[in-house]
C-alpha cells in the first residue's frame, strides 16, 4: 500500500463544518491520474459534479448503525461499457486502492474525527458494485483509526 501524501490531498468542505454533523455527512474521492492527486469532497451530498466517465471514485457516508454509527463507502467496479476481463481489473485496483483512499478520508476529515472520536473505531463497510457475482459483495474494511 501506498502510503498517503497529504501534499497531495485537497479537501473540500460544501455544506458542512470541518467538526459538524455526523449526518448527513458524505464523502466523494477522487483523484488525478496525471498528477497522483488526491480531491476529498466533505459534504451533505455525494459530489456527483466530481465523478468522470471512468467511475474509479471512493464515495462514503456516515449511517446509524445499532447504538452507534457505521462509515458505508461505495464503489463501481464495472466500467460503463466493461466487460469481466475489465471488471476483474478494476475490482483489484480498488482493493489495493482502499487502504490508500480510506487513510485519505481519515486525514482529510481529522477534526471532524477529533471532535467525535468514537467515530474512528466505528465499522468501515465498502459495497463493490458489480453485474458479476464475485465482484459483487459488501466488505469489512476495519475502523477508521486502523488508517491514521
Amino acid at each position: 500500500m501506498e502510503r498517503l501524501n497529504p501534499k497531495k490531498l485537497t479537501t473540500t468542505f460544501n455544506g458542512v463544518t470541518q467538526r459538524n454533523p455526523i449526518i448527513p455527512r458524505k464523502y466523494t474521492l477522487t483523484h488525478s491520474d496525471l498528477t497522483a492527486e488526491l480531491f476529498l469532497t466533505v459534504g451533505r451530498q455525494i459530489a456527483f459534479e466530481k465523478i468522470g466517465p471512468m467511475r474509479d471514485e471512493v464515495v462514503a457516508k456516515w449511517r446509524r448503525f445499532q447504538n452507534g454509527y457505521t462509515l458505508y463507502g461505495f464503489v463501481q467496479v464495472d466500467a460503463l461499457k466493461g466487460n469481466k476481463t475489465i471488471s476483474a481489473v478494476r475490482y483489484k485496483m480498488f482493493q489495493q486502492e482502499m487502504p490508500l483512499a480510506l487513510e485519505a478520508i481519515r486525514f482529510g476529515d481529522r477534526k471532524f474525527f477529533d471532535t467525535h472520536p468514537s467515530l474512528g473505531n466505528a465499522p468501515i463497510w465498502i459495497i463493490f458494485a458489480s453485474r458479476y457475482r464475485e465482484y459483487n459483495e459488501v466488505q469489512y474494511w476495519s475502523t477508521p483509526n486502523k488508517y491514521l
